[in-house]
């Protein structure tokens, strides 16, 4: 297993590191969201869209401790199934009629760290063509959603970079990264056999080769964030989810 101390991320807060890491997380949102014609909005600490997102994706995200929650949910449609992305785990939004569907952690791996070695049997590559993206989307979807949610024109979008992990002909495996001025998020992290290891280290090789010298962030819980810890991933502080 690979240990990376937060205080070890080449002298950076971990505080400014989380506010990087969750604004670039809001710009992945913002492009999930206005492919199916929902423009986000950043403001007032936080962006935010205002009509329901599309499925696993939340209607706010907090950008700044401070942020003015009121502002924010002012902005947003609060009916049932509202979630928000309270990006410092600082908030109480039980008064508001919320109650929280998940913690997590932001991680960081820092771009000079081991490259891990690409799982053998496997190859991967860069998902260009949209009938691949629907294979890809059938693989990675466990969690029983319409089809369509990775719009064809995401293979349009510069900062975007879907990859799929192969053995043979079939995707078995793949993740996105979505790149920002100082850094590149890793997410969507899946494994459609069972084997995570795998699709870890395959996914922060061949993402870390398209990247160049961008640290990758993004955050995890669970099975997959020691599966992150163990391919050199620090810690840097907790995120939680909230939803009506």
């Amino acid at each position: 297993m690979v240990v990376v101390k937060t205080s070890d991320v080449q002298g950076r807060r971990p505080a400014d590191l989380v506010r990087t890491a969750a604004r670039n997380n809001a710009e992945w949102c913002d492009i999930v969201c206005r492919l199916h014609g929902q423009a986000g909005t950043y403001h007032d600490g936080g962006w935010t869209v205002p009509k329901r997102s599309p499925p696993l994706y939340p209607d706010a995200v907090t950008l700044d401790p401070a942020a003015s929650i009121d502002a924010i949910l002012a902005a947003i449609d609060t009916s049932p199934g509202c979630s928000l992305k309270d990006s410092f785990a600082c908030l109480n939004l039980a008064s508001e009629g919320f109650h929280v569907l998940f913690d997590a952690q932001w991680i960081c791996r820092e771009a000079d760290a081991p490259s891990p070695e690409a799982p053998a049997g496997m190859r991967w590559e860069r998902v260009r063509d949209p009938a691949v993206l629907r294979q890809w989307e059938r693989a990675w979807n466990q969690y029983d959603i319409p089809p369509g949610l990775f719009h064809p024109s995401l293979l349009d979008e510069d900062a975007v970079i879907v990859m799929a992990g192969y053995r043979h002909e079939a995707i078995v495996a793949g993740a996105i990264a979505k790149r920002s001025a100082t850094v590149a998020s890793l997410a969507n992290v899946f494994s459609a056999v069972g084997d995570l290891d795998a699709a870890w280290r395959g996914s922060v090789a061949s993402v870390a080769a398209h990247v160049g010298d961008l640290p990758l962030v993004g955050y995890e819980r669970g099975d997959d964030l020691e599966a992150a810890r163990r391919y050199g991933f620090a810690l840097l502080g907790p995120l939680r989810v909230w939803i009506k």
